[in-house]
């Protein structure tokens, strides 16, 4: 999907970080942009709630993990994130 000048389609993976000022944008707007656009999973993380949504639209799942957590990332068969060794 990449060439010289970038991405070509949507990206199968996408990691919001939220902010408050963006929460709106994140929850909801880019939510459903990336639903219809072709994006395989879309994970919102939220450093004021301490969780990580997980929304695998290939499955139509949600799933919500703290930070204690680790997370698979459901597009591939061996990644693991373990949010408690990187986020205090």
């Amino acid at each position: 999907k990449l060439d010289d000048r970038g991405c070509i389609g949507a990206p199968d993976w996408v990691i919001e970080i939220v902010s408050p000022s963006s929460m709106r944008l994140d929850y909801l707007v880019k939510l459903l942009k990336y639903s219809i656009s072709g994006v395989r999973e879309y994970w919102i993380v939220d450093p004021l709630k301490k969780n990580i949504t997980v929304h695998n639209f290939e499955t139509e799942t949600m799933e919500i993990y703290n930070f204690s957590d680790t997370v698979k990332a459901g597009i591939y068969e061996d990644l693991y994130i373990d949010f408690s060794s990187i986020i205090e």
